[in-house]
């Protein structure tokens, strides 16, 4: 998976990074199918903002999960979590409609 993470009002430093890389190699332990991820960071007055887009090649084409928090690395936990739930819904429901589809 390629990720591309960009800034605003902040500078995206090695550690943040690697921080992001490390979240979203458990994110693909999930769900392997995931093409590429789009990360931005933003700083607007005391919150930390960060919001993803997950591309993937069946169903929904994208995953997008939001979170923000005081502290950049609690924001990245709880964007990581949130599209870890995703992942797992859209694949248990891909699984569904498989399992469906040959049962008949």
């Amino acid at each position: 998976m390629q990720i591309n993470i960009s800034g605003q009002h902040l500078e995206v430093t090695d550690a943040l990074r690697a921080y992001i890389g490390e979240k979203f190699k458990r994110l693909e332990n999930h769900f392997d199918k995931i093409t590429n991820a789009q990360v931005i960071m933003k700083v607007e007055k005391l919150q930390q903002k960060i919001e993803a887009t997950l591309h993937i090649p069946k169903g929904p084409k994208e995953v997008v999960a939001n979170a923000e928090h005081t502290d950049m690395y609690a924001a990245i936990d709880l964007l990581a979590d949130k599209l870890d739930r995703q992942l797992k819904k859209h694949k248990e429901k891909s699984q569904s409609l498989l399992q469906g589809a040959t049962g008949r």
